[in-house]
């Protein structure tokens, strides 16, 4: 597995992880947590998706 698939990999169990955590009993402070945490690892796995081999975005 190359790093890419590595790291993107990561980021898709953390969304996965944070989906679950948003089904549970949460506060306030917590629910805002997980919502801008998912909303990170949205934007990087987003990122790395369209990262072509050299590290720049590719424009679709």
């Amino acid at each position: 597995m190359d790093e890419k698939t590595a790291r993107l990999s990561v980021h898709l169990r953390n969304i996965h992880r944070y989906q679950n955590l948003l089904k549970t009993e949460l506060t306030e402070i917590e629910l805002q947590f997980l919502e801008r945490r998912l909303s990170e690892e949205r934007f990087a796995a987003a990122k790395l998706h369209f990262m072509d081999p050299g590290g720049q975005i590719k424009v679709v």
